[in-house]
């Protein structure tokens, strides 16, 4: 079932929007508290995250935002792709015409790994509409720029640098 009333779905929209970045404002601040470490902070900060993801959770059921799997991927790659050929493209063009070059670095750094995001969400597609799981094998992660791949970390990190042995695995 989904909100019929213009304002109350307004107002969970709002909600949905408010605990997903406090979610992630809690787990960065995590992060932070642990290189200070101060690891029970963390552990509160880690904690009110996922109670944080959970409201966010109910609010987006509300909103009917979650379906099948097929159609969640189909979601994800209409995300993804207005992310790189519309958000970042500008985000970044506007950083550097202000010249706030760590604003401009980072939009790159999201242009690209969300170009790889894409692809990775098509190829889910295809398996997904069939109505299976798709092959997929380790997959690494830049903890700098996010850049993502399949199977083995590269040396170095092609978009921002980064040692490859930094990358976070998400194992098979």
């Amino acid at each position: 079932m989904t909100i019929e009333r213009e304002m109350t779905r307004e107002f969970v929209n709002n909600a949905f929007a408010g605990e997903s970045q406090a979610h992630m404002r809690y787990l960065l601040f995590a992060r932070r508290a642990e290189e200070e470490e101060m690891p029970n902070i963390a552990r509160l900060f880690r904690a009110i995250a996922y109670a944080e993801m959970v409201h966010a959770g109910n609010h987006y059921r509300a909103l009917g935002g979650i379906g099948e799997t097929a159609d969640n991927i189909r979601v994800a790659i209409e995300g993804e792709t207005h992310e790189v050929d519309e958000m970042y493209p500008v985000y970044k063009q506007a950083a550097h015409f202000q010249g706030e070059k760590e604003a401009e670095t980072y939009a790159h750094y999201a242009l690209e790994a969300e170009k790889i995001h894409a692809e990775l969400y098509s190829r889910a597609r295809t398996q997904a509409e069939k109505g299976r799981d798709m092959d997929l094998g380790t997959v690494y992660v830049c903890p700098v720029c996010g850049y993502t791949v399949e199977d083995e970390a590269p040396d170095c990190c092609p978009v921002c640098g980064a040692p490859g042995k930094r990358f976070r695995s998400f194992p098979a």
